[in-house]
C-alpha cells in the first residue's frame, strides 16, 4: 500500500466514530458518479476504498467496522449501504472479488441466530436494503440458499405490513423502508406484500403528506398535530424516497412511482442545497420563509440549528445527498421482459444496452425536460434491430404525441401509461415525444383547503426575494457532529443563512369557474450555467394575482405561521405576484391560502 494510502486509511481509523454510515453513504453517490463520468481521479479514489473493504474481510465472512450495541449483537446497518457500493463497482468493473465477498458475507449472516439478527433500531428498520443486495447476488449466482437468507431477513426486519400503523415514524426510515414488503414480494408472490408498500406510502401521506412536493412532514419524526406545510423533511429522506420510487418502478412497472420520483426530484430535492452544491440544510419544507441557524424546536422535532445551509453539519445528509441525482440518471432507462427498453425518467444523456436480438444499441436523449415539453431520442445501432421502445406518459399529461423520423405515429395514450413503439430500428432513427404541459391547480382539502399550482411536473412557489448572509464561523452554527473535518478551510466552505427580503404572506386569487385561468405562463431563456433550479435562472415563471394576509406571520418558533383556513377574507389590495419553480426556491410558499 502506498504511503499516501496508508496515511489516508490511518486518518479514517482515527476518525472512525464518523465512519459508521458516513463513508458508505458518501461512496454510494461518489462512486456511481465516477462510473458514469469516467473521471480518472474519482475512479482512483473510489477504487481505493473498494479495495480496502475487500482486502479487510474477516475470516468468518464479516466485514466493516465492528459495532456491537450489546454483547454478541453486531450492528449490520453500516454494511448495507457499503454492499450497494460494491454492487455498483461490480456493475462497472465485473470484478469477481465482489461476488466472492458478498457470498461469504451472506453465509456469515446465515450463522447469526434470529435472536441477535437485525435487532437494533436502524438495521431493524432498514433490513430491506440488505434484502435488495441478497437478490442482486442471487440474480448473478442463482444459489438457492440466498433465498433462505432473504426469508430470514424479511422475518427479522421491522413490520412494514401494518394496516394503520408504521413500526416507527422517522422520516428517513419511512422513505427508505416502506419498500421492504414489495421487495420480498418478488420472492413470495404474495399480493399482500406488494399491497403493504402501497399502503405505507398512502398512510403517511394521508396523515402528514397533504402538501405539494411529493414528501411528507416529519422533521425528524412525524408527530400527531404537526401536518402543516411548514413541517419539513430531511435531505436524506428525499434521497431515500427517490431511491424507493426507482426500485418500486423496477419491481412493478407502475408509473405511479415514476410520477412521485419526479415530484420529489424536481420540486423538493433541488432546494435542499445551495446552487454550487457546497452546502446543504438538514431540513426543507414546502412552506419555508427563513433558513437560519436558530433552534426551532418544538416547531420542528429536533433541537439545534437545522435550517441553515452548512457544509459540515448533519453528517448523514452531507454524505448521502449525492446519490439522489446519479441514481435518478441511472434509472432513467429500464429493460423490459420482451427485450425492449423503457424510457422512464426523462433526462439528457445516453444509454447503451442489449435489446431485441441481443445486439448492443445506444439511445441518445436530448431534452430540457421538465422545463420543456419535448424529448428527442436518436438510435445508434450497428445493424437493424427489432425491439420495442416504451415511453412513459406522466399522469399529469393529456394528448401526448410521437413522431418517428418526422412522421406522426398514431398513439392512444392517457396519463400514467406507456406508449409502445414496436419497430425494426436502424442507425440514425429518431423519436420525438411531445408531452403537452398545462396549468393544474390542486386543492388540499385536508390541509385548510390550501392549493398548489403545477405546470406539467413542476410545482410553483411564490417568488420571495432571498437575502443570503454568509456566517463568519461555519462550525459555530452547526450541530455537534460538525467536527468530522477539523482541518477544513471554512472560508472555502461557508455557511449561509437565508432571510426573506420581500413579503411572503400572500394568498392566491382564483377564477371560481376555471382556476387554471388565473395564471399566465412566461417562458424565458435557458440559463447559461445550465442550472435551472434558482429563482434568478428559472426558465418558466407564472404570473398571478394575490393579496397579503396580515395575520399570517412568522410564529413563536421562528417558522412560517400555520396556514389560515381557506377561503381567507382580507381587505388588502390585489397585487400582481410571480411564481417560480418550487425546486429552485430556497425560501418558498408552495401551499397557498385562497383569498376572497
Amino acid at each position: 500500500m502506498a504511503l499516501e494510502d496508508r496515511q489516508r486509511l490511518g486518518k479514517q481509523k482515527r476518525q472512525g466514530k464518523y465512519g459508521w454510515e458516513e463513508l458508505p453513504y458518501w461512496l454510494k453517490g461518489y462512486g456511481d458518479i465516477a462510473y458514469m463520468l469516467r473521471d480518472p481521479k474519482m475512479l482512483k479514489e473510489t477504487k481505493f476504498w473498494i479495495n480496502t473493504v475487500i482486502k479487510n474481510q474477516r475470516a468468518n465472512g464479516d466485514f466493516g467496522p465492528l459495532n456491537y450495541t450489546k454483547p454478541g449483537r453486531r450492528d449490520l446497518w453500516g454494511n448495507m449501504p457499503m454492499l450497494w457500493c460494491l454492487q455498483s463497482y461490480y456493475e462497472y468493473s465485473s470484478d469477481p472479488r465482489v461476488l466472492k465477498l458478498m457470498s461469504r458475507y451472506f453465509k456469515y449472516e446465515q450463522t447469526v441466530p434470529d435472536s441477535l439478527f437485525l435487532k437494533d433500531y436502524w438495521e431493524n428498520s432498514r433490513g430491506g436494503d440488505n434484502l435488495i443486495s441478497v437478490y442482486w447476488l442471487y440474480n448473478r449466482t442463482s444459489e438457492k440458499w440466498l433465498l433462505d437468507l432473504a426469508t430470514k431477513i424479511d422475518r427479522n426486519t421491522a413490520n412494514w405490513r401494518q394496516a394503520n400503523n408504521l413500526p416507527n415514524w422517522h422520516n428517513v426510515n419511512v422513505a427508505q423502508s416502506f419498500r421492504e414488503p414489495a421487495t420480498y414480494f418478488m420472492q413470495s408472490n404474495n399480493p399482500a406484500d406488494l399491497a403493504a408498500s402501497y399502503n405505507d406510502f398512502k398512510l403517511i401521506r394521508n396523515i402528514y403528506g397533504q402538501v405539494p412536493g411529493g414528501m411528507f412532514g416529519a422533521d425528524e419524526n412525524a408527530r400527531k398535530g404537526y401536518d402543516d406545510p411548514r413541517q419539513a423533511v430531511e435531505t436524506c429522506g428525499m434521497v431515500e424516497q427517490i431511491t424507493s420510487d426507482e426500485f418500486l418502478l423496477q419491481f412493478t412497472g407502475d408509473t405511479f412511482w415514476a410520477d412521485n420520483c419526479e415530484d420529489v426530484a424536481f420540486n423538493t430535492f433541488p432546494a435542499a442545497f445551495m446552487p454550487d452544491y457546497k452546502s446543504l440544510r438538514y431540513l426543507t419544507a414546502p412552506n419555508m420563509v427563513v433558513s437560519d441557524s436558530k433552534n426551532h424546536a418544538p416547531g420542528i422535532n429536533n433541537d439545534g440549528p437545522f435550517l441553515n445551509m452548512n457544509p459540515f453539519s448533519s453528517r448523514c445528509c452531507q454524505h448521502n445527498h449525492s446519490a439522489g441525482w446519479v441514481y435518478y440518471a441511472e434509472n432513467s432507462w429500464m429493460a423490459t421482459p420482451d427485450n425492449g427498453l423503457a424510457d422512464q425518467l426523462y433526462s439528457e444523456g445516453s444509454v447503451t444496452a442489449k435489446a431485441g436480438n441481443g445486439q448492443a444499441v445506444t439511445i441518445v436523449t436530448t431534452t430540457k425536460y421538465p422545463f420543456n415539453e419535448t424529448v428527442n431520442l436518436k438510435i445508434q445501432t450497428a445493424a437493424p434491430n427489432k425491439f420495442p421502445v416504451y415511453l412513459r406518459i406522466p399522469k399529469w399529461c393529456v394528448n401526448a404525441s410521437v413522431q418517428v423520423n418526422g412522421r406522426a405515429v398514431p398513439v392512444s395514450s392517457e396519463g400514467a401509461e406507456y406508449i409502445k413503439l414496436q419497430n425494426t430500428w436502424k442507425n440514425g432513427d429518431r423519436i420525438t415525444l411531445h408531452l403537452p404541459m398545462k396549468i393544474q391547480v390542486r386543492e388540499w382539502e385536508k390541509n385548510k383547503n390550501s392549493v398548489s399550482v403545477n405546470y406539467g411536473p413542476l410545482t410553483f412557489s411564490l417568488k420571495i426575494d432571498e437575502k443570503y448572509v454568509k456566517v463568519a464561523s461555519t462550525k459555530e452554527n452547526a450541530v455537534a457532529d460538525a467536527k468530522w473535518q477539523p482541518n477544513a478551510d471554512q472560508a472555502k466552505w461557508p455557511t449561509y443563512e437565508i432571510y426573506p427580503a420581500s413579503a411572503w404572506n400572500y394568498g392566491l386569487e382564483l377564477n371560481d369557474k376555471d382556476p387554471a385561468m388565473s395564471f399566465q405562463v412566461e417562458k424565458r431563456a435557458w440559463p447559461k450555467d445550465n442550472n435551472p433550479f434558482t429563482n434568478k435562472s428559472a426558465p418558466i415563471v407564472l404570473k398571478a394575482k394575490g393579496k397579503q394576509i396580515p395575520g399570517w406571520k412568522i410564529d413563536q418558533y421562528g417558522l412560517c405561521g400555520l396556514l389560515p383556513e381557506s377561503p381567507v377574507k382580507t381587505d388588502e389590495a390585489e397585487t400582481s405576484i410571480t411564481l417560480v419553480p418550487m425546486g429552485g426556491s430556497r425560501l418558498r410558499i408552495s401551499a397557498f391560502p385562497v383569498v376572497n
